[in-house]
């Protein structure tokens, strides 16, 4: 799947990610070259990129825009994209991820509220640390390192 591609490619389990600098106009064909080299892999080795879930990320203040395409169809621009569960924006900003992830915390919280009756220490801390924690802490690396 890398061979003759020039810009980074990432794979993890069934994600495939294409990242790349243009920073002169005709940096931006080393993109569309790439795109046309992993849809011959796919043909070749009979495997589909599902082209619903493709999208392009622009990140930069005076980015262009360029638009691209993988086989026929044209791939749609976002705002923001999900990487492995945690939102990135096209300004690298984390909020809207740390927003969500309080959001899902406080349902959490507000089920063992309803759920349980026992308010001490040694029942609410194992359910706190077990449940709830992991969802504040998810990529924490990431947006505060």
């Amino acid at each position: 799947m890398d061979s003759g591609i020039e810009c980074n490619l990432s794979k993890f389990a069934d994600d495939t990610k294409l990242c790349g600098t243009v920073d002169k106009l005709e940096g931006r064909d080393a993109h569309p070259e790439d795109l046309d080299r992993l849809e011959r892999w796919a043909r070749v080795n009979r495997m589909k990129f599902n082209k619903a879930k493709c999208k392009v990320l622009h990140v930069g203040l005076h980015n262009l825009k360029h638009i691209y395409r993988l086989g026929t169809e044209w791939i749609e621009s976002s705002p923001e994209v999900k990487d492995l569960g945690v939102l990135v924006d096209e300004k690298l900003n984390m909020s809207r991820q740390c927003a969500l992830a309080a959001q899902k915390a406080n349902r959490v919280l507000g089920c063992i509220k309803s759920s349980v009756t026992s308010r001490s220490r040694q029942v609410i801390l194992p359910l706190y640390s077990t449940l709830m924690r992991p969802h504040l802490e998810y990529c924490v690396q990431l947006w505060g390192p």
